[in-house]
C-alpha cells in the first residue's frame, strides 16, 4: 500500500512539473497570403526544439504555440517564422 502511494505521489509531482513549463504565445503572422502559408509557418515553428503544438489560422493571419519554456522562448519562435520569410511579433495578452 505504501509503495503505491509513493508511486502515486511520484506520478502527480512528475506531471504538475511538466505543467508548469509549458507555455503558449500567440503570434501576429505577416505576409501569409494563399494557402499554403501556413503550412510554411507551422513547419517553421514545429522544427524549433521545445516546442510541442502549433495552430496557424490563417484567416486572423497568427499562430498559437505551446512550447517547453525551458527549452526555447517566444524569440525562438518569431525568428523561426521570420526566417521562413513571415515576420512575426508576439500578441501581448
Amino acid at each position: 500500500m505504501r509503495s503505491l502511494l509513493i508511486l502515486t505521489l511520484a506520478t502527480v509531482v512528475s506531471v504538475v512539473a511538466l505543467a508548469a513549463s509549458s507555455t503558449t504565445a500567440v503570434l501576429d503572422v505577416k505576409n501569409m497570403s494563399c494557402g499554403t502559408c501556413p503550412i510554411t509557418v507551422k513547419k517553421s515553428l514545429e522544427k524549433v526544439a521545445g516546442v510541442t503544438e502549433v495552430r496557424v489560422d490563417f484567416a486572423k493571419k497568427t499562430a498559437t504555440v505551446a512550447f517547453d519554456a525551458s527549452k526555447t522562448n517566444a524569440a525562438s519562435l518569431v525568428k523561426a517564422t521570420t526566417d521562413a520569410g513571415f515576420p512575426a511579433t508576439v500578441r501581448q495578452p
